[in-house]
């Protein structure tokens, strides 16, 4: 019981990776602005940033739900930090593992989506519902080809258990060759999720203010900025996981420093991709995804199928 609450409160689990999510937004926004000739935050912004939210005061609209827009943050917030703990970090084990759980990790980084809406459509702010209703429509697009490209990898490993996936790859990292169409395609779809451009369509500050997050403030809003950051890691954690585990054949301590420096490498190719694109209309996006993205998918699923059939 102890060893689980350390987990689930400490390491790997909410002290830590919301200590990581504040490290990659300051990484992202860095780089970002570095690309863009510009300076950028100082180290610490992220987390003065943080602390200033938390002593702000949470203001409820009049006329919104006042429960559903107060636990939306907390649900988006809990479903990340529990994806992390299916993820192996450290060694092949994550802190909790059994064989499917790359289904529930994939389940559960939906959820903070369906918070987003809900947050914004029970605000009843015109701008959030807007940003809220396009939350939910980006969603069915982007996360087809996550699932499939993702699964793809599953599929040649031969299991739905994480810890499977990351020995097999670790093992054969030849292998991971094959899946490069597939990592690409995620990455792609990662910047949907996340809401960055050139899919910032839900929260487009020139269009609709911070879409579904128009109407939060204080506490609640530093709750869903963090839950964002932590996305962000779970996602790029979660690829490393899947696509490139080599570090985790290196030892507890090197494969875990390996395993960071990868996540962040990640979270910089999330901020190069970002910043040489426009943001596109929600139409343009769904486009993309349905003709270009899913297809490339297939071709991921339609590869390992050809493969595993070769290697058995």
């Amino acid at each position: 019981m102890l060893n689980s609450l350390f987990f689930i409160l400490v390491f790997p689990g909410f002290l830590f990776v919301s200590f990581f999510g504040l490290v990659a937004e300051y990484v992202d926004r860095k780089i970002y602005a570095r690309l863009q000739n510009r300076v950028g935050p100082p180290w610490f912004q992220t987390f003065a940033d943080f602390i200033k939210l938390l002593g702000k005061e949470d203001i409820v609209p009049c006329e919104a739900n006042a429960r559903m827009f107060g636990l939306a943050p907390i649900f988006a917030l809990s479903a990340v930090v529990t994806v992390f703990l299916y993820i192996p970090i450290w060694r092949y084990d994550a802190a909790f593992s059994f064989n499917g759980d790359i289904i529930m990790a994939l389940y559960l980084l939906t959820i903070p989506t369906l918070a987003f809406f809900i947050g914004g459509w029970y605000s009843t702010s015109l701008f959030a519902r807007l940003g809220s209703v396009r939350c939910v429509t980006q969603l069915f697009a982007y996360e087809v080809p996550l699932f499939m490209s993702i699964l793809s990898a599953a599929l040649l490993a031969n299991s739905w258990s994480l810890r499977d996936i990351a020995n097999f790859y670790s093992l054969r990292p030849a292998y991971c060759l094959f899946n490069l169409l597939g990592f690409a395609v995620s990455m792609v779809a990662l910047l949907g999720k996340l809401e960055k451009a050139p899919f910032d369509i839900p929260e487009a500050e020139t269009e609709i203010v911070a879409g579904a997050f128009t109407e939060y403030s204080g506490r609640l809003l530093a709750l869903l900025r963090l839950a964002i950051d932590i996305e962000m890691v779970v996602g790029a954690a979660l690829f490393v996981a899947v696509f490139f585990p080599f570090a985790l054949a290196l030892g507890a301590a090197l494969g875990f420093i390996v395993f960071i420096i990868e996540v962040l490498a990640v979270v910089a190719l999330l901020s190069l991709m970002r910043t040489v694109v426009a943001r596109l209309r929600i139409d343009q996006m769904i486009d993309f995804c349905w003709k270009y993205l899913v297809p490339l998918a297939l071709l991921q699923l339609l590869i390992n199928l050809i493969l595993k059939g070769v290697l058995v």
